[in-house]
């Protein structure tokens, strides 16, 4: 095909073949004329990968699928304009492994692209818009790389991911669909990564029931819904993403599909996957050869690390989960609620070595129900209190400096072992205790503010709640030098060299903190700017 200046040229070769046709015929011959009808079967079956090549077609308002490709079949589908057709416009199964290339694919009655039993294939730089269901949809073992497309409009689903489908996803811009940017479940495990995922109406990337997947060094922005929404019954690993400006939460995790009003339950649409009678039997057929192109760190719990979580609708981090979740390394700041709420965890929630910032309420809420293990945090210069629990747990090491309310507040029947931490609060008490509170709170340097609160509040009447060995810093003049938290140096601390892989870039790692605490307070944080001189 030639375009202008430009040529596009397909070379087949069929040294296979010839090879072969030797072999059998015991010849160097390459006719056909005189083989044996045996040679001639031998060579049809090593001949079942048909090659096709389809250039600048219109292909629209079939009753099927615009087009299907099968039994190993390849080749290059460019530069077609592919619409209006009552299934999917093309349709990739049972080992083809065809080369994509610059289509348009739109206003199908059913997905643009689907890539399942054992499906493989090049999705590239294609435009998929305006599709009733799915703009990509990846099932039963498809295994397809997806990468520089345009996928927008769509009626449901970016890219759905279902039925133990796979893929690498990458350098994607996904925009402006109904439904979730990125849709995982039922056992759908992909790489989704540096893809921009932008501006839908409902979530940026939802991974539902039973779903996993790497989801790494992605934009999730500007999303209706939030940025990232995940059910407890999945496994996905969310490394190093940007998830900034949802309309509600950053990242949510909710416990069941009831807790979210089941509102994004089958977006990848349903499609009709059997052909000629054929049982969907290719869920247990891997293709052991094919496995990921990248390095994948096992994760036995749900992982959130590295991400940064900023200027969202609601809370930063949203948990309600009858799991065990990690949240590790993260830099949240400037959502507008608290920075990480959590609200159920019947198991234990780690939340470990984050920077927890200039959120609009506190930096970190534990309700009653939860179990949570807070641990090596900076949490600073948040609207409310730095930490508020009526849960149970521990709370080690953390620094909690310059919140406008208390540094941290213990309300109820909260259960929580409170050591080795370092608290400071311009306006309120470092510690409160009130209700029936229990546990201990012992080893912690806690730092007087300006106001002329005491330090320490307890009005806890339980007998089982000790208050031993803290060291109190008193305010006594103006002109005191303003503190310094070294020794170790203002948290949080990252290791960098145990992180592998999965570890941020130096242009996206957690928040780097002074380590000066400011004796003078004037205006407070304006315009989510810090007074501790947060780097993001």
């Amino acid at each position: 095909a030639a375009n202008g200046n430009e040529d596009l040229e397909v070379e087949l070769t069929t040294s296979k073949v010839e090879v072969k046709l030797k072999q059998l015929s015991g010849t160097k011959s390459g006719g056909l004329d005189n083989l044996h009808p045996r040679i001639l079967k031998e060579l049809a079956r090593e001949m079942t990968s048909p090659i096709i090549i389809m250039l600048k077609n219109d292909i629209h308002h079939c009753k099927a699928s615009g087009i299907f490709l099968r039994l190993a079949a390849g080749g290059l589908i460019a530069d077609n304009n592919i619409h209006s057709n009552c299934e999917a416009g093309v349709d990739i199964r049972k080992g083809a492994n065809p080369l994509i290339l610059c289509n348009k694919i739109h206003s199908g009655l059913r997905s643009g692209i689907v890539v399942l039993g054992n499906g493989k294939g090049i999705i590239r730089s294609n435009q998929i818009y305006g599709n009733k269901e799915a703009g990509i949809y990846i099932l039963y073992n498809g295994n397809p790389i997806v990468s520089g497309n345009h996928i927008f409009q769509g009626l449901a689903a970016g890219i759905a991911v279902n039925e133990n489908g796979r893929g690498q996803i990458t350098e994607n811009v996904i925009r402006e669909n109904q439904w979730g940017g990125a849709d995982i479940r039922r056992g759908g495990d992909p790489v989704l990564r540096s893809n921009l995922i932008c501006c839908g109406y409902s979530d940026g990337v939802v991974v539902g029931e039973r779903g996993k997947g790497l989801i790494e060094g992605n934009t999730i922005y500007g999303n209706k819904g939030c940025g990232v929404w995940i059910m407890s019954s999945s496994l996905p690993h969310i490394t190093n993403n940007r998830i900034g400006h949802n309309s509600i939460y950053g990242v949510a995790v909710f416990c069941r599909k009831d807790d979210a009003n089941d509102y994004l339950a089958n977006q990848g649409g349903n499609e009709n996957f059997n052909d000629e009678g054929e049982a969907a039997s290719w869920e247990n057929d891997l293709d052991s050869e094919d496995e990921c192109l990248t390095s994948r760190r096992p994760i036995s719990v749900a992982l959130v690390e590295s991400n940064s979580i900023n200027h969202n609708g609601a809370a930063g981090l949203y948990v309600k989960s009858s799991e065990a979740l990690n949240i590790i390394a993260n830099a949240i700041h400037a959502n507008h609620d608290s920075g990480v709420a959590v609200l159920q965890s019947s198991q234990l929630t780690r939340i470990a070595n984050n920077s927890i910032s200039c959120n609009s309420l506190g930096g970190v809420l534990i309700e009653s129900e939860a179990r949570v293990e807070l641990r090596g945090n900076g949490i600073y210069d948040n609207s409310s209190h730095g930490i508020t629990s009526k849960g149970d747990g521990v709370i080690v090491e953390n620094d909690i400096v310059g919140n406008r309310g208390c540094g941290l507040q213990l309300l109820q029947t909260a259960d929580m072992k409170v050591t080795k931490n370092r608290i400071q609060s311009f306006w309120d008490y470092g510690i409160v205790m009130l209700d029936q509170t229990k546990g201990l709170v012992q080893e912690n340097l806690i730092f007087q503010g300006r106001s002329k609160k005491t330090i320490l509040q307890q009005v806890s009447n339980a007998e089982d709640c000790i208050v031993q060995n803290n060291k109190l810093l008193t305010f006594k003049s103006k002109s005191d030098i303003a503190w310094t938290l070294e020794n170790p140096p203002a948290r949080p601390h990252i290791e960098g060299s145990t992180r592998g892989t999965s570890m941020a870039t130096n242009s996206q790692k957690v928040t780097t903190m002074s380590t000066r605490i400011a004796a003078r307070m004037d205006g407070g944080c304006r315009n989510n700017g810090s007074i501790f001189c947060t780097i993001l």
